[in-house]
């Protein structure tokens, strides 16, 4: 029997010699060009790819446009389902080309049931004819195809968690453990607050995303305080002070060759960040702190902190519930009902620590005060604190960044302590302005697509309900169209195909006729700047140019629209020749007639 190798990441399975690619449950139909752009990205997983280089490969015996390749990313990313909230696994490389960063795992499977082969093949029917006109080269094209589900036994696979190797690096008698992931120009050394666990801050996929976005533009560093996590552990009595934890840093920089790094310390980690900077400027390229403190026990110049019943209420809770997800409430309030969340904060304070060192390392923390150590940092400073903060006050924050000279001071909204909890965005942003002096910029995709621009013209006092709304976000769906903005004034979508979008734009037009809603409609087929979940650029503005001189119940398209449907038995009227400002130019319009 031979073996034949596959890849696996996220929910996807590529099988390059059946060239099928497979989700959870269902198989996705990609063009010959579209699955090789895949192929050779997952084949050179974690490493920037060249344009050109990939175009060679591509498109061997051919001279294509760089558009193509833009076209075959743009159309994987669709594929594998990216949003701005969702996995992402291509990643733009500035200047350069495109980078595969999922986690991918290679498998070698049995040879494939030739039936289920060729079952699952047979079982491909096209919903509709084909535009094949609407790129200039077929290969581009994404057929729409009814999926067919997997035996189970096919795809109930357990999905690789990505985590960077750990390391050892040995403190006199003490082996602290580190991971070094990116290679940015700038090195970041993270210090997380409380406990820590370096191979299961990766379990969580959102403090994974944090850490991901952070070693993006820098060559991260992370570490485990002696006591916690993968570091020795050492008698509770012999916990680290912040000294201590201030010369592990040294000794981790030390091993990974770091001169000078940008410390970004969380919570417990600010004080111990600050004392760093401090004492070594020189090693220091800058300070940042999220949601930190100077001091943990409140006295008259320090009314913000807890009082020492409170954190003696708390050492008892750490002796009797650890095990538990002890302080998610304050820590992560917007996640604490969130039962996945739960038990991985649970395991990942059981495998940070022992319940004793735990409440150990918590006394130890309540006795900081590095109020006299801020003044005399020297080096560029950042202090991030959200409004809402349960767990530490706003007004510590405010306090930590007062007293330290020139220092930067950003208040965000939010309850969450956990900076990976929350809008973890904002605070990443301002991180990443801070140390690169460059703000993170979304990506978007320049794709091809037919944009429909409704128009809804009604007296004010009738409107469109909830119903009509919902009607027309239908139809869009229906006709495999993308949303991009539905109100009472007008609705706004892209479709892969121009045929799709004229018999969308019918059936809003006669459901609208029937409901007594009078809607004017414009279509154009050209080139969309997508970010996220928003659409704009030419087509969208003509789109809508074109919906302003359209007729009441009509569809008016631009000469591309009509051009690309030739074949399909859509009747066209000339409407005439129309010139637009904003360079927009000179269309020949048509309309719509069957």
């Amino acid at each position: 029997m031979q073996t034949n190798k596959i890849y696996e990441f996220g929910e996807f399975r590529l099988d390059p010699r059946e060239r099928l690619l497979f989700d959870a449950k269902d198989t996705i139909a990609l063009a010959p060009k579209v699955f090789d752009t895949l192929l050779l990205l997952v084949e050179n997983g974690g490493h920037a790819l060249g344009k050109e280089e990939m175009m060679e490969k591509i498109w061997a015996d051919s001279f294509v446009e760089e558009n193509n390749l833009a076209q075959n990313i743009s159309t994987l990313r669709k594929a594998l389902g990216e949003s701005a909230g969702g996995a992402k696994f291509i990643e733009t490389v500035s200047k350069r080309g495109y980078r595969f960063i999922a986690p991918v795992q290679i498998v070698e499977d049995r040879e494939p049931d030739s039936i289920t082969i060729e079952r699952t093949r047979a079982r491909f029917t096209v919903e509709e004819e084909i535009d094949s006109e609407y790129f200039s080269d077929l290969e581009n094209f994404q057929l729409t195809a009814t999926q067919t589900a997997l035996p189970k036994a096919k795809t109930s696979l357990a999905l690789p968690v990505f985590k960077p190797v750990t390391h050892y690096v040995q403190n006199i008698d003490v082996n602290i453990a580190y991971q070094v992931v990116g290679s940015g120009d700038l090195d970041v050394v993270f210090v997380m607050g409380w406990v820590s666990h370096l191979e299961y801050f990766w379990e969580e996929p959102h403090f994974a995303q944090f850490l991901k976005r952070l070693a993006s533009f820098s060559r991260l560093i992370l570490f485990d305080k002696r006591g916690t996590g993968l570091s020795d552990r050492v008698p509770i009595n012999e916990l680290p002070t912040l000294e201590q934890r201030m010369d592990d840093v040294r000794c981790v920089m030390d091993a990974v060759g770091s001169k000078r790094a940008a410390l970004v310390g969380v919570s417990e980690g600010g004080p111990m960040c600050s004392l760093f900077a401090a004492t070594y400027p020189e090693k220091t390229a800058a300070l940042v702190m999220i949601g930190t403190y100077a001091k943990r026990i409140k006295d008259d110049e320090y009314p913000w902190g807890v009082s020492k019943e409170d954190r003696e209420k708390f050492f008892e809770l750490m002796r009797t519930d650890w095990g538990n997800p002890v302080g998610i409430e304050e820590r992560a309030p917007s996640l604490a009902t969130d039962v996945d969340f739960r038990d991985w904060w649970a395991t990942y304070l059981r495998m940070g620590a022992s319940p004793g060192a735990a409440v150990a390392l918590t006394k130890m923390n309540a006795e900081i005060d590095v109020r006299q150590v801020l003044p005399t940092i020297r080096v560029p400073s950042l202090v991030i604190h959200r409004s809402g903060d349960l767990c530490l006050k706003v007004e510590e924050g405010r306090f930590v960044a007062s007293k330290i000279p020139a220092c930067k001071y950003v208040e965000l909204e939010g309850c969450d302590h956990l900076p990976f909890v929350g809008n973890q965005d904002e605070i990443l942003d301002e991180i990443e302005e801070f140390l690169t002096g460059v703000r993170h910029a979304e990506e978007y995709d320049r794709v091809l697509a037919t944009v429909m621009n409704v128009k809804i013209i009604n007296p004010p006092t009738i409107g469109l309900n909830e119903n009509s709304r919902s009607y027309i976000s239908h139809q869009i769906e229906l006709f495999k169209g993308r949303e991009i903005s539905c109100d009472e004034n007008s609705a706004l979508a892209t479709f892969d195909g121009p045929a799709r979008a004229i018999r969308c734009a019918g059936a809003i037009t006669e459901a609208a006729r029937r409901l007594n809603i009078q809607v004017k409609t414009g279509l154009h087929t050209g080139e969309c700047d997508v970010i996220g979940e928003k659409c704009s650029g030419f087509a969208v503005n003509l789109a809508e140019k074109i919906a302003e001189l359209s007729g009441l119940g009509e569809i008016l398209v631009s000469r591309t629209v009509k051009d690309l449907v030739a074949g399909s038995g859509i009747v066209f009227e000339e409407f005439g020749l129309k010139s637009f400002a904003d360079k927009q130019g000179e269309w020949r319009l048509f309309l719509v007639k069957s």
